[in-house]
């Protein structure tokens, strides 16, 4: 069942892009905890994180899809405020030992480095992964998502 703020949200953004209209979507927040939730929905709307990186693993064992090209996301905060809906625009699987600096970048997290990136990101894994009782690899597959945010 949808969120009752996120259906409002939608029927606002379909009445200003009524292509959109019958499409489906997810809703939801970017990471694990409050303040980085929120933090990366800031970001989001702002323009500055345009991408995400979901460990495979993850996925898989959370019986989550694959992100799509086309699939359209309405972010919101910790506590399920829409912020932004964006568009997912290039979807790769890549080993974690080859995310690079622009990748992080697009990410717009912390300072944008990929020191930053892999610390976050490695620490995130790990969390993820522990109830399954499973762990982070440098070559666990990573799915990097790009996305436009579109309203």
């Amino acid at each position: 069942m949808k969120n009752e703020a996120v259906k409002l949200f939608w029927e606002e953004f379909s009445k200003a892009h009524p292509s959109y209209k019958n499409h489906t979507y997810n809703y939801g927040y970017f990471c694990d905890n409050e303040t980085d939730a929120n933090t990366c929905a800031e970001l989001v709307k702002n323009d500055i994180k345009r991408a995400t990186a979901h460990a495979l693993l993850s996925l898989q064992l959370n019986n989550e899809p694959l992100p799509k090209i086309g699939d359209l996301f309405v972010v919101t905060d910790w506590s399920g405020t829409p912020k932004c809906v964006v568009k997912t625009t290039s979807v790769k699987l890549l080993p974690y030992f080859t995310i690079n600096a622009e990748h992080a970048r697009l990410e717009g997290e912390g300072d944008k480095s990929l020191e930053h990136w892999q610390r976050t990101h490695w620490d995130f894994y790990t969390r993820a992964l522990r109830p399954f009782d499973r762990y982070p690899s440098q070559s666990m597959i990573v799915v990097f998502e790009r996305f436009e945010k579109i309203y």
